[in-house]
Order: C-alpha cells, then structure tokens, then sequence
C-alpha cells in the first residue's frame, strides 16, 4: 500500500491524541475518566495510561520513519504489543466494579480502532526492493 506507512504514523499521533479524550463516565461519582487522569479516589486509580502510548510511540513513529527490512519486523512486534496495551485498557476501563458499569465514552472505541489500524499499516511496508544484477 503506498501510504501504509503515513496513515500508520497519523495514527500513532492520533492515539496519542486519543489519551487526552474522555474514556468513561462514572456516574455515581459524576466523573470523567481519560488516559491521562486516571485517579478516581484514593481506592481506585487507573494510573496515566498515555505514559504507555507514549513508550510505544516513541518506537513506532521512528520504525514507520526507517526504511529497513528488519526495522519493519520489529515494528509489527511493537505494534502487536501497543494493540496489547489498548485491549487491556479497554477491559481495565469498561469493567464493572461493586455493581455499578462506566458509560463507555467513545474515546475508549477509538482508541481500540486506532489500535488495529496501526497494527494492519506495520503490515503493509512500502519498501523498495532492489534487484541484483546478473551479467
């Protein structure tokens, strides 16, 4: 795919983006959860998920950059594992407690979309092949 590699580096800024957008409502506490303010009470804290977006993008964004055989191998792995760390903020973060369920905010759904996109682009390599010559 010829802009495989630009659509999967907007997506990884996008995701970053995403951190700061409203993930769940908890409604008995009249509270907005993001990945970047995940303290509910002194109980309940989610912790600053955008530090492990952050981790990963730093890796992702350089991999997409680079024009490897090898560097893009390792960025399927890298994005495997980010899809990883958006699936378990997404059961972390929908999951009821004490019998009361968080109205999922559509930032949660983006962040798992924006997850698998980024995973399909680290499938899609651009990379120029070059021919050996033969005489």
């Amino acid at each position: 795919m010829k802009y495989s590699q630009t659509i999967g580096f907007i997506a990884v800024l996008l995701l970053i983006a995403d951190c700061s957008l409203p993930w769940i409502y908890i409604p008995s506490l009249q509270l907005s959860v993001s990945g970047i303010n995940g303290k509910v009470s002194e109980h309940l804290t989610f912790g600053v998920q955008i530090k492990g977006f952050i981790f990963f993008a730093v890796f992702l964004l350089s991999f997409f950059l680079i024009q490897k055989v090898l560097v893009k191998r390792i960025n399927i792995f890298i994005a495997l594992m980010n899809q990883g760390w958006c699936i378990k903020n997404y059961i972390l973060f929908s999951m009821c407690r004490s019998g009361e369920c968080p109205e999922i905010k559509p930032g949660l759904y983006i962040l798992l979309i924006l997850g698998i996109i980024i995973q399909i682009m680290t499938f899609l390599p651009k990379i120029e092949i070059k021919e050996a010559e033969t005489d």
